[in-house]
């Protein structure tokens, strides 16, 4: 009888610890250790920028309209600087020509709606990308331009992952990794804000939700 009981207490153990063991390996807890989200998915708190621009839908950032087209660049930032840090995100963009990026180590231009500083960036012909916005005003790094858009589900949700140590960028969309850029200018600074754009142009909309980050030591 004791026998008989200790085996179904085994078989129970056996069976729970089995049960956690084959848990998959991508759960959310192991994937997002240290990460904090910054967005709460129902309000823009936290955040600065144009609120005509940018709104709160379907719990995404969605900047622009695909109703009328975009009169400028517009970006709206999170209010907490950052130096080293890896950033999470899921993005997706809407309508013909749709461009935009985001903003890292950047700051705000004084008087003016653009913002200086690296862009991880998004839009046809520019698919993970680090850009230089308002500075040197180019590709820093990038896939060659015939693999970029191969990473993209078009018109749906993708994975933007974005890390800063030091004076390297590494970049990955849907875990195929993009960028691997060690700034050489000692000159150029290595921490600021992180924002969403969405790009002058036409009709168009960039959608922005899931955002964490964890900052790095």
């Amino acid at each position: 009888m004791l026998k008989f009981a200790c085996s179904s207490l085994a078989i129970a153990i056996t069976v729970i610890c089995g049960t956690v063991a084959g848990a998959p390996a991508d759960q959310p807890a192991a994937a997002e250790e240290g990460f904090v989200s910054v967005f709460d998915g129902k309000t823009l708190a936290g955040w600065e920028g144009d609120e005509k621009t940018f709104r709160v839908e379907q719990d995404a950032i969605v900047g622009g309209s695909l109703a009328a087209p975009v009169p400028r660049n517009e970006f709206i930032c999170l209010r907490q600087e950052y130096r080293d840090f890896e950033l999470r995100l899921q993005f997706k963009l809407l309508g013909e020509g749709t461009n935009a990026g985001v903003q890292i180590r950047s700051r705000r231009m004084p008087d003016h709606h653009e913002m200086i500083g690296y862009q991880a960036d998004l839009g046809d012909g520019w698919w993970g990308c680090l850009y230089d916005e308002s500075r040197r005003n180019k590709v820093l790094s990038g896939l060659p331009e015939d693999q970029r858009a191969k990473l993209i589900k078009a018109n749906d949700w993708n994975d933007y992952r974005i890390r800063c140590q030091g004076r390297r960028i590494e970049l990955w969309i849907n875990g195929h990794k993009t960028v691997d850029y060690t700034e050489p200018d000692e000159s150029i600074e290595q921490s600021g804000l992180i924002g969403l754009q969405i790009h002058g142009g036409p009709p168009s909309e960039a959608w922005y939700r899931n955002i964490r980050i964890r900052e790095l030591k």
